[in-house]
């Protein structure tokens, strides 16, 4: 309990004061206080499709156990569970009884860490009464619902010294960490823009089956299409913003100071419900707040500008329209092309492909060597692995709360912004003046 003590006052002195920024990468394969934990015990809340795939991974790793499992679906829970038994370890306590059963395996004595994969109103409560449990927090992706749910996130971070790491798998993406190796390496010179974003026709989750959603539809139709309803911003920013703000250094020397955010008007939804069961059809008449585009406009304390696109509603294939643009060059997602000025034959477009592999990214070269496995093409295990490391050697995550907090608030941000007729915002500085002088620690070495 001594020991367990001294790690809590030391990652809460990390946080407030600002001074010691640094994740796995900084002290591989060193720990503080003591040896690493021989296994990391995890619970989960919510094993629907994405917590089924985290959970898999994480049975997948020989030093993780997992004594506690929640989710109100109890189908879902005894699959879980079944999961859990398959691979050869003790069978999980189940939480089922309602919706705030969670809270009793939060405060467990046989935890050491939580993950969290349930609908997003529901992320912000369970990671709070996850880390004043003591508790290391992973909430999957999302967006925030209000500014002052944000601040909840910070101050029980930091009040408690436990951790809040995002699982934010585009941070760990093969082309977007050789892009982040290029840009500390100065390749594209000094950053001036960059654009990112969530391109990704829904429809096909937001009702189903068929033209279903709410209750009696299945999987994320059930509550995802309600903020399509009832929101109108950029509803799920992370995705695009994560790997965009590890290249601006946010936070770390760098931060989001306005944004401007402006949405088209709604079609998609209506149409996509109409071309299927017509205009005669009760959901015919559902009034869809969220406009089909939005488009986000960002300064930066340092002079740079982002844009970022939410689209989801409309016949499209999936990007997150990635482009970091400096002084010396440009790269872009789509169609994998790179520019370097000096380099690249004169006002030509090169594949991005072979600078990929020659500025493989340290993490990425291991991975390789050691066979890519895991979801989202690896990605998906290398955010999973990163946060079980950090619990295990007890030391802060290289997605902090911070992070967290920058990225899920453009959610509420957009939205005031949208319905202000585009007008400016500013972006809470969560680290009260500590950017100024905190160094970036994501993605420093070969280590996860």
């Amino acid at each position: 309990m001594k020991d367990t003590m001294k790690r809590r006052e030391f990652l809460k002195r990390s946080l407030t004061a600002g001074a010691i920024g640094f994740g796995v990468s900084m002290y591989p394969g060193v720990t503080l206080f003591s040896a690493p934990l021989e296994k990391v015990r995890l619970g989960f809340i919510g094993v629907g499709g994405q917590g089924t795939g985290l959970l898999r991974m994480c049975l997948s790793m020989d030093d993780v156990e997992v004594p506690a499992i929640c989710d109100i679906d109890v189908e879902a829970l005894n699959r879980a569970k079944s999961l859990v038994e398959k691979s050869g370890r003790k069978t999980p306590e189940g939480y089922s009884k309602n919706e705030y059963d969670y809270k009793n395996l939060v405060t467990r004595d046989d935890l050491d860490g939580v993950i969290i994969a349930t609908p997003w109103v529901w992320h912000t409560p369970m990671a709070v009464d996850t880390m004043r449990a003591g508790k290391y927090c992973a909430p999957e992706v999302w967006g925030a619902g209000s500014v002052e749910e944000v601040w909840q996130l910070v101050k029980a971070s930091e009040e408690t010294g436990m951790p809040c790491m995002m699982l934010e798998n585009h941070c760990y993406d093969r082309d977007s960490m050789a892009v982040l190796n290029m840009v500390r390496q100065g390749l594209f010179g000094e950053l001036l823009h960059c654009q990112c974003g969530y391109q990704h026709d829904l429809r096909g989750v937001k009702f189903r089956p068929g033209v279903q959603f709410g209750e009696g539809a299945e999987g994320e139709a059930r509550w995802r299409t309600e903020h399509s309803i009832k929101r109108n911003g950029d509803l799920y920013p992370t995705h695009g913003i994560g790997p965009i703000a590890n290249c601006l250094d946010i936070d770390r020397g760098n931060r989001f100071v306005t944004l401007t955010a402006t949405a088209t008007k709604s079609r998609g939804l209506h149409e996509y419900i109409v071309d299927r069961v017509g205009e005669e059809h009760p959901y015919a008449d559902v009034d869809f707040a969220l406009g089909d585009i939005v488009t986000t406009v960002i300064k930066c304390a340092n002079g740079e500008t982002v844009v970022i696109n939410h689209d989801t509603n409309l016949p499209r294939p999936y990007s997150n329209m990635y482009r970091v643009q400096g002084t010396k060059g440009v790269w872009m997602e789509d169609n994998m092309s790179i520019y370097l000025d000096g380099v690249s034959p004169e006002h030509e477009w090169e594949n991005f492909e072979p600078y990929m592999k020659k500025y493989e990214h340290p993490l990425w070269n291991n991975f390789l060597t050691e066979g890519v496995r895991g979801g989202h093409g690896g990605a998906g295990f290398l955010k999973t692995r990163a946060f079980v490391e950090c619990v295990k050697r007890q030391i802060p995550t290289p997605i902090d709360v911070y992070d967290t907090a920058s990225w899920v608030v453009i959610s509420p941000l957009t939205e005031y912004s949208v319905a202000k007729g585009s007008e400016p915002v500013e972006f809470p500085d969560f680290t009260a003046g500590r950017w100024m002088r905190k160094k970036p620690i994501f993605g420093l070495s070969g280590e996860y």
